[in-house]
């Protein structure tokens, strides 16, 4: 897998399929190896870079403390490399937090935008505090895990739809494993960055076409997040699909529709 040093640090990368140039932006803790399925929808139709962000994966381990605008600007650094001036720009919850800094930072590059189950932090709302959980037993982990996934996500619920319990469990079990210390380490760098996310003030500065997509059941960036930052940018529209934070995978027409979206340019 091919890697480029930017901003200090090594970054792991991936280019897959063709056409527009599409940057996607993983989700918090996620790497190229677990979500490999959600860029590679993308790259049925785009030329899709995505990467490892720093601390997570196989780029490189950090050790201190660094802020939203850092992990926008890793991120810049390798659109450079990768010889991109202009680009199409999708971001999922925490990579939506990340994608927003991207685009108030170069408004100029961002042909399109499509922020996927994210918040705005500061007067904008911002997502639930997953931090917290680390202070949590592992089973009770697992239990807030499943229930700010989808607020449908009752026991009742879970026992009468078998698919939202077999995400449930899946989730369930994510947050429930025990991981090595490197790994811990870099996510909880990566919370603490998240913590303090707030780019409400400055969306107004983002000048392209944004879609703001939102679930419409997603306990950790409720829909009123996604209201606030389509309200805040200038060009923007909120869409709502059925399901939770992972709305993407649970209502067939959502994929379909940010695809769409991110065509029109």
């Amino acid at each position: 897998m091919p890697s480029a040093t930017v901003n200090g640090v090594e970054l792991s990368y991936e280019l897959r399929g063709s056409g527009p140039k599409l940057l996607f932006v993983n989700g918090t803790g996620a790497t190229l190896a677990t979500t490999s399925h959600l860029s590679g929808v993308f790259a049925e139709t785009f030329a899709v870079g995505a990467f490892d962000q720093r601390g997570l994966g196989q780029s490189s381990p950090v050790e201190e403390a660094y802020a939203m605008s850092d992990l926008a600007e890793d991120a810049l650094a390798l659109v450079d490399h990768l010889g991109w001036d202009h680009f199409l720009l999708a971001g999922i919850s925490f990579g939506g937090m990340v994608a927003q800094e991207i685009a108030v930072r170069a408004p100029g590059r961002v042909d399109r935008l499509a922020l996927l189950c994210t918040s705005a932090g500061g007067a904008g709302g911002s997502s639930f505090p997953l931090h917290t959980l680390a202070d949590m037993t592992p089973a009770e982990r697992a239990k807030v895990s499943v229930e700010i996934l989808d607020t449908r996500f009752t026991p009742e619920w879970l026992e009468r739809h078998d698919d939202d319990r077999a995400i449930a469990g899946l989730m369930a079990q994510h947050f429930a494993r025990d991981k090595p210390e490197d790994v811990l380490r870099g996510e909880v760098l990566q919370l603490a960055a998240r913590r303090r996310h707030d780019v409400y003030d400055r969306l107004p500065g983002i000048t392209c076409p944004t879609l703001v997509a939102s679930g419409r059941y997603d306990g950790i960036a409720p829909p009123a997040n996604g209201a606030a930052i389509a309200a805040q940018i200038p060009n923007a529209t909120q869409r709502l699909f059925e399901g939770g934070h992972i709305f993407f995978l649970q209502d067939p027409e959502a994929f379909p529709a940010v695809i769409a979206f991110l065509r029109a340019a």
